[in-house]
């Protein structure tokens, strides 16, 4: 009650300095997130797709225990770095709630199922592939420069943290979706990944072009390890080889990739968030960060919960913090927290070449 308050007062105050014709000003650092089910937060509850976390238990563990559209037990990465920022959370793009002084607040535009490339995904019907996020973000930087204007519009792009987490899909839900997949009979998979990483570039570079400076690119987690993969291609409770090759291949590019982007424009403007290692902590060792597994999802079915969907008729366990994995592909909110532990204050074994604590302490001096 208290909060809702809060923002009713925020929303008076912002519609009189409108109405004085004074020039409004963000009050925070604005954040943005493009990316897919990873780090999404509701955009595709608004779309004709089955790819969507709009039902229980998805939101279980989170504060009005009711599913948002995070693919979560309660906050994801993207809510959790809000929280560092002492920000609020940031709304879907296509929420009808993101109107006036909530668009100061930055936007989410990721969508659940989308990759790298555009046919990554189309088992999953109308999604926001990668290229529609970048034309929301101009359709933002218009909406935000009739609140505010121009020029303060480029100064709170030019100042916003973007988190960026796009790459899985293009593995688990094209190459490797069926066997003999058409990706997989036009590349090898060495030159699938240097095709994924050129095209990569290229949507950084674009958002560059529409202004972001501060960019955290995060890699795939160990894409044979998670409870979907155990299920269809483990043996003796194993990691899948192939996956985890093709997540070995891919991680280490990407950085050389970022490296090269910041080497050409000049400056540090996208950080490499090795999530791949990340993940890989607490799967190798998931007693030491509290889990009692990192092999069985919370909620799912079949072997390791890995088989379908996570629904309300699923196995659910009564204790999510126990568990690495929320469903067959999503780590739980402990996990995620974890690796937004590490995003703020890993070393350079995890953030390349520097973390976000870091990032916070150099942008505050300027």
């Amino acid at each position: 009650m208290a909060s809702a308050s809060s923002n009713f007062v925020s929303s008076i105050i912002f519609c009189l300095v409108l109405a004085l014709g004074v020039e409004a000003k963000p009050t925070s650092r604005a954040f943005f997130v493009f990316g897919d089910s990873l780090v999404e937060n509701g955009n595709n509850n608004y779309l004709l797709t089955t790819a969507r976390a709009d039902a229980p238990p998805y939101g279980i563990d989170y504060p009005t225990r009711r599913p948002t559209g995070r693919f979560s037990n309660g906050f994801n990465i993207p809510d959790l770095i809000s929280q560092q920022l002492g920000a609020e959370a940031t709304l879907p793009y296509l929420s009808p709630e993101l109107t006036g002084a909530r668009l100061l607040v930055g936007a989410n535009f990721a969508s659940a199922g989308i990759g790298i490339l555009n046919d990554t995904g189309i088992q999953f019907l109308n999604i926001i592939r990668m290229y529609r996020q970048l034309e929301y973000f101009e359709q933002y930087q218009r909406r935000v420069s009739a609140l505010i204007g121009a020029q303060q519009t480029k100064r709170l792009v030019n100042q916003a943290l973007v988190l960026v987490t796009v790459g899985g899909n293009d593995f688990v839900n094209n190459y490797y979706l069926v066997p003999f997949s058409a990706r997989s009979r036009q590349y090898s998979l060495p030159d699938y990944v240097k095709f994924l990483i050129s095209e990569y570039r290229k949507l950084l570079q674009r958002l560059y072009d529409l202004g972001a400076r501060r960019v955290l690119v995060t890699g795939t987690g160990p894409l044979g390890c998670v409870p979907a993969e155990l299920a269809q291609r483990s043996t003796n409770g194993g990691c899948s080889v192939e996956l985890q090759r093709a997540a070995d291949l891919y991680n280490p590019q990407l950085v050389e990739m970022i490296r090269g982007l910041n080497n050409k424009l000049g400056r540090n403007v996208f950080i490499a968030s090795n999530t791949q290692k990340m993940h890989y902590d607490f799967v190798s060792n998931p007693q030491a960060f509290g889990f009692v597994s990192s092999k069985i999802a919370c909620c799912g079915q079949g072997p390791y919960n890995g088989i379908g969907l996570c629904t309300p008729l699923s196995n659910l366990c009564p204790n999510r913090d126990l568990y690495a994995f929320w469903d067959p592909f999503h780590p739980s909110e402990k996990a995620n927290k974890i690796i937004v532990q590490q995003i703020l204050s890993g070393s350079t074994d995890y953030m390349t070449p520097m973390n976000l604590s870091t990032i916070l302490e150099l942008d505050s001096r300027t």
